[in-house]
């Protein structure tokens, strides 16, 4: 496999895996790590970049969330989204620190769009919470 598909797959999932689809980038990151032969270090930016645009996708519909919450399709519950929007407003912005946790990560990145939070504050705490669980796995895998 050519270093682009690698790195070109990575990004997509962990992109993918930041929006409501189920999917697990920190395995592939895992995997690639164990399989060895790229830097860890570049894998975990790569997973990184990925997942914080995937929570910007998330952002942005947050903002025009409103349109859509009651359609049967929309893919997260009024209940999920009413919790975290709770949570969001009792807690703040720094419940962004929670966007890499499953479950409720997903719907605190629509309700900072949703409620307006300023994209340059969004992607810095992203950016730390998502990068952080990265350097974690890598950490615990590489030992």
């Amino acid at each position: 496999m050519t270093d682009l598909s690698i790195y070109g797959g990575l990004f997509v999932v962990a992109l993918v895996a930041a929006t409501i689809f189920p999917l697990q980038s920190e395995a592939l990151l895992v995997g690639l790590l164990l399989h060895g032969g790229h830097p860890a270090w570049l894998l975990v930016a790569v997973a990184s970049v990925g997942n914080i645009a995937g929570s910007t996708i998330n952002w942005v519909l947050g903002r025009s969330i409103e349109r859509f919450r009651d359609r049967r399709w929309f893919p997260i519950k009024p209940v999920a989204l009413d919790r975290a929007e709770r949570w969001y407003r009792r807690y703040g912005r720094w419940t962004l620190l929670l966007s890499w946790t499953p479950v409720i990560g997903d719907p605190l990145t629509m309700i900072a769009g949703v409620l307006r939070e300023p994209l340059p504050s969004f992607l810095l705490i992203v950016a730390i919470a998502k990068t952080g669980r990265y350097v974690a796995v890598a950490a615990l895998t590489m030992m």
